[in-house]
């Protein structure tokens, strides 16, 4: 064999050895991670919620006995003042009940004069024993019928006065005009107790956020919580307010299906409103709930689960799981982070409190500075194990 040869067949078996050995190393070098470090600070514990502006005083305008609109004072929109006339209804029928519950009162006060008359003349003729017991009795009798028959003429009086009175509708707050249901022309019920709303009348000086929020999250709020309340017509512009009222009773929709929901309301005050707020606006709210400070963070998307057996290492290898198994495996998962040391993953148990839209409070298991793994997702929730070779991702390197 010539020198030529013995060279060509060396720089092959050179190259073919760097390739090996640069396998062996890339496959030492470890998963490409993730890694962010454990620092201290705030947690803001949040619920959010979605639902509309309304204003805190909202009056409804009805009529209470039936009749033609005959005058609307006011448009939507318009400012009035508490005592101000909104509406007027035809008063014709009424004003006539009026005219004939008088007459009947004049008629059952002339009865009464006269049963009273005729009463203090049977008493006299009684007295000189010109008249029998039962005679005088009678015009007792008469006298306290004709005095009922007064009564009951003066009851309808009032009655039909107050119905008449009722043709003409006041405002009972100040505030705005939010709605206008009805138009001259048009009939209302009159019902007392069953409405037939002409107009709103909002006062738009206070104004609430009213959201609903979800039963697993409601028992976080307390009244008094503070606020930052969003709403859609404003966009880039928050709002402060303050929780003020919480529902007892729950709002459920698609009950007895898989897709149950169940809510309840709650209403933030919102602290200097925008004037140009309109009842029904959309909006959402977080509400602030708990809140610590000073405390160890670590980024949500680093926190997984693991079984007991893995975290203590007794997990059993190439073996098959029965479903029995697997049941147990799921009662016995427990939070864990796993943290960078030395170009190992080492799994970390770790007691959590509170979260915020980025980060769990981390009450036992970790200590400032550690370096946890936070990706990649998959990896680090379904393959990574402890003491398992890591390097760390080179940042503006892509995947």
């Amino acid at each position: 064999m010539n020198k030529k040869k013995i060279f060509i067949i060396g720089g092959i078996v050179l190259v073919l050895v760097l390739i090996i050995v640069g396998n062996l190393l890339k496959k030492d070098s470890g998963i490409e991670v993730i890694v962010e470090k454990v620092t201290r600070g705030t947690v803001q514990q949040k619920v959010t919620g979605s639902g509309q502006i309304k204003p805190a005083t909202e009056v409804k305008i009805s009529a209470q006995v039936a009749g033609k609109i005959v005058r609307l004072h006011v448009k939507e929109g318009d400012r009035v003042k508490k005592g101000q006339l909104l509406v007027e209804l035809d008063p014709e029928r009424y004003i006539a009940s009026v005219q004939q519950a008088e007459s009947r009162l004049l008629a059952a006060k002339a009865n009464e004069k006269k049963a009273h008359s005729e009463l203090l003349r049977t008493k006299q003729l009684f007295e000189r024993k010109l008249v029998s017991k039962a005679e005088l009795e009678a015009a007792e009798a008469a006298y306290e019928a004709a005095m009922s028959n007064r009564m009951q003429a003066e009851g309808a009086l009032k009655e039909a006065q107050d119905a008449l009175d009722k043709t003409r509708l006041y405002a009972t707050i100040d505030g705005v005009v939010t709605r206008v249901n009805k138009e001259e022309g048009e009939m209302t019920l009159g019902a007392q107790f069953q409405e037939d709303v002409i107009l709103v009348v909002s006062d738009l000086s206070v104004m609430e956020a009213v959201v609903e929020i979800d039963e697993n999250d409601v028992v976080n709020i307390e009244l008094g919580d503070s606020a930052i309340v969003e709403v859609d017509a404003f966009p880039d512009t928050t709002y402060r307010g303050v929780v003020t009222e919480i529902a007892h009773s729950a709002i459920t929709r698609g009950q007895g299906t898989t897709e149950q929901v169940t809510n309840f309301e709650v209403t933030i005050t919102v602290d200097d409103p925008d004037p140009r707020f309109r009842p029904g606006m959309s909006t959402t709210v977080d509400i602030l709930t708990k809140r610590m400070d000073n405390v160890l963070k670590v980024p949500i998307q680093a926190v997984t689960v693991r079984s007991k057996k893995e975290i203590e290492g007794k997990e059993k290898k190439n073996s098959k799981a029965t479903s029995e198994d697997e049941k147990q495996n799921e009662k016995d998962l427990q939070e864990v982070v796993f943290v960078y040391k030395d170009g190992k993953a080492l799994i970390k148990p770790v007691k959590l409190g509170i979260s915020d839209d980025t980060h769990y409070a981390v009450l036992e298991g970790l200590e400032e500075g550690d370096m946890v793994i936070t990706g990649p997702f998959r990896v680090l929730t379904k393959t990574l194990k402890n003491g398992q070779t890591v390097r760390i991702k080179k940042e503006g390197k892509k995947d």
